[in-house]
């Protein structure tokens, strides 16, 4: 027997649940279906829970502009939902004058996507905020913060389970059909079913790829490849020497390595870049050995021994090493031809900021 349904979310990582909760409050019946046995199980469990501003993405681009209005949706509703958070504030920094060549490009960016409150300070401003910081300039952000991802994800679950909606875990999703009444996806686990859903949103963040090619009527050309980039961070012993977030000007495929903090006050750096072929997240120590000379650009104090292995995160690219980072690739029917069905593809970073104006965009793709 097929069950019938208005809307199936496949994943509950901190995407997903946003976008749930999104077409809950509009009034859907929704289920997410979710492989794992806990909610944000993968890449929403796995980052460096920073809440971003939006300086660093193309005007124009879906990332520019979602995780702006993102910013803004999330700081009200973290606060709403009294989950712990905090408006650390964050500094890039320029420790030459190419590299302040980068700042002033990446200030002109964030002013043209309506970034709030971004300053430029010189040496002397930075020192007087951060002692310890050597550079020759810097961008300052205070509005940037740190966020607790899993108070955030079950406050969505929360309110999608308030307005009706269910979380289904251990039910992961092994195939589906476009038909001519719906979408029919074959659910697995302990009891597999089959569900007929008028909507559908894949949400699978790592496995959003494998869904779509085993998507029955959704045209093969569609569904992009998959690049995993893999980022170790590296967690700092003794005295934490910043009371903000400090970055370099972005290298390469990133943004170079960085200081974080935690809500504990717990100091890491990260992530270096690693290109694989296989989801893992083992981190290997020897990689840590190459992050003090990024360090001593902008912190020449940190001493050696100072960094042990803490945790890896995957990003999801749709391109290859050597490309220019991608917009998030959000299909609607409109861009595939399939009702009721929108796929999400590339949701790296900054989807954690940008996930409520996420649900919002793709609600309104579904009305």
């Amino acid at each position: 027997m097929t069950d019938r349904l208005d809307c199936a979310v496949v994943g509950a990582g901190v995407i997903g649940l946003a976008i749930a909760r999104a077409l809950a409050l509009a009034g859907h019946e929704v289920i997410v279906l979710e492989a794992a046995d806990a909610i944000g199980t993968g890449t929403s469990s796995r980052n460096s829970e920073v809440l971003h501003a939006g300086m660093y993405y193309p005007e124009g681009s879906l990332k520019a502009r979602l995780c702006v209005e993102g910013h803004a949706l999330l700081r009200r509703y973290l606060a709403e939902r009294r989950v712990d958070h905090t408006l650390l504030g964050k500094l890039i920094v320029a420790t030459d004058t190419a590299e302040e060549a980068q700042l002033d490009a990446i200030l002109a960016r964030g002013r043209a996507n309506g970034v709030e409150q971004l300053f430029r300070l010189a040496a002397a401003e930075v020192h007087r905020l951060e002692p310890a910081v050597r550079c020759t300039a810097a961008l300052h952000s205070p509005l940037t913060g740190i966020l607790d991802t899993h108070g955030y994800m079950l406050a969505l679950q929360g309110d999608i389970e308030a307005n009706g909606g269910l979380v289904a875990l251990k039910s992961p999703v092994v195939g589906g059909e476009v038909t001519g009444q719906g979408i029919r996806l074959s659910v697995g686990g302990v009891e597999p079913s089959e569900i007929l859903c008028d909507r559908v949103v894949n949400a699978g963040g790592l496995g959003a790829q494998a869904l779509g090619a085993a998507l029955a009527g959704l045209p093969g050309e569609t569904v992009p490849p998959l690049y995993l980039c893999k980022g170790n961070y590296f967690l700092l012993s003794g005295r934490v020497p910043f009371a903000r977030l400090i970055y370099p000007t972005p290298q390469g495929a990133g943004l170079g390595v960085h200081f974080t903090l935690d809500l504990a006050g717990q100091g890491r750096f990260g992530p270096d870049v690693e290109w694989i072929e296989q989801a893992h997240y083992e981190v290997d120590a020897r990689r840590g050995d190459g992050f003090y000379a990024a360090i001593r650009r902008y912190w020449p104090e940190i001493g050696d021994g100072s960094l042990r292995p803490g945790f890896a995160g995957i990003r999801t690219k749709l391109g290859p090493q050597g490309q220019a980072a991608d917009d998030f690739l959000i299909q609607g029917p409109a861009d595939h031809g399939v009702a009721g069905l929108v796929n999400l593809y590339g949701m790296e970073s900054p989807g954690l900021t940008a996930s409520l104006a996420i649900g919002a965009h793709v609600a309104e793709l579904l009305q």
